[in-house]
């Protein structure tokens, strides 16, 4: 989700898995760097499925 001199893409993420009914539910950063900056992050999505 970007950075720097990093682009990020995480816009185009979301809308394109929204285009396809994916819910984002949660950004969770997983990595930090030694200042305390997140650097990767898990994106969470769901999706309503019929029984």
């Amino acid at each position: 989700m970007g950075g720097f001199f990093r682009e990020a893409t995480h816009h185009e993420t979301i809308a394109e898995y929204a285009k396809n009914g994916w819910r984002l539910v949660q950004v969770l950063p997983t990595n930090y760097n030694g200042q305390g900056k997140p650097t990767d992050y898990e994106i969470i999505f769901e999706k309503h499925v019929d029984e």
